[in-house]
């Protein structure tokens, strides 16, 4: 798709991946509506872009048919929506019910929010595109955290099936995977931790890929180009793959840190 004249919806917007897509698309030509839980970097975010902000914690079904109400008021209709919100909780089989559950909301539950309110909207006017960050953890894993290995696999998956069901009617579908990105996630981890083993990007660069990958309508958008062929290798042979990630593991002890 082509970005000029869009209009566009970002989740997650006031820092990170979601600053990064609200300036380029802005700089592209699209029109704008930025979400957030972050009032002030998302206030002046949009001041900086002239984009429309909505406060909206994407955890909640009823904020996000209230937000896709809103923007598609205001964009008139929404052709891109953006599902770039995420949540990382470190630990495994330890992390507290209600950690899973907020992953679950925000990692996984809020792209079905919004293809339950968004779908039968694009659906009914011949098409348009959902791009959903699911990390590179979708594809692979997350060592370290478990929650966040899960719920972006989910996601994944979420995404898979929305492409092949609704795919031959005019919805395009799109995953962002990097691997290490430099936002307030990755904050205090030197060198990324055991995702940045192939190094940490920046927003920018990884919203490079996005505007490429978007114009190719691709399925797969990997601001890292390694984890194609990690991912071939995971498929290729699981049990070598395993056992490759548990030597990663070793030498990362301290797991995301």
């Amino acid at each position: 798709m082509q970005l000029r004249d869009a209009g566009v919806v970002v989740t997650g917007a006031a820092s990170g991946i979601g600053a990064a897509m609200a300036r380029r698309f802005a700089a592209e030509g699209a029109r704008l509506v930025l979400a957030d839980v972050q009032a002030e970097p998302l206030a002046a975010l949009g001041a900086e872009v002239g984009a429309r902000t909505i406060l909206c914690d994407v955890a909640d079904p009823a904020a996000v048919a209230a937000l896709v109400a809103e923007a598609d008021d205001v964009l008139g209709p929404i052709d891109l929506f953006c599902s770039n919100a995420g949540i990382l909780v470190a630990g495994g089989v330890e992390v507290a019910p209600e950690d899973w559950a907020r992953s679950l909301d925000v990692n996984l539950l809020a792209h079905v929010s919004v293809a339950r309110e968004l779908v039968p909207r694009m659906l009914g006017r011949g098409g348009g595109h959902l791009l959903q960050t699911v990390s590179a953890a979708g594809l692979l894993t997350q060592i370290g955290s478990a929650p966040y290995s899960v719920t972006k696999h989910a996601a994944l998956a979420f995404a898979e099936w929305l492409a092949i069901t609704y795919g031959d009617r005019g919805l395009r579908v799109s995953v962002l995977a990097p691997q290490a990105v430099r936002t307030a996630m990755t904050a205090g981890i030197d060198g990324g931790g055991v995702a940045g083993v192939d190094g940490m990007l920046e927003p920018d660069a990884v919203v490079d890929a996005v505007v490429a990958g978007l114009a190719d309508e691709a399925f797969l958008i990997l601001p890292h180009p390694e984890v194609v062929e990690y991912f071939r290798r995971k498929a290729d042979d699981y049990e070598r793959w395993i056992r490759g990630m548990r030597r990663l593991q070793a030498r990362f002890p301290g797991g995301i840190g």
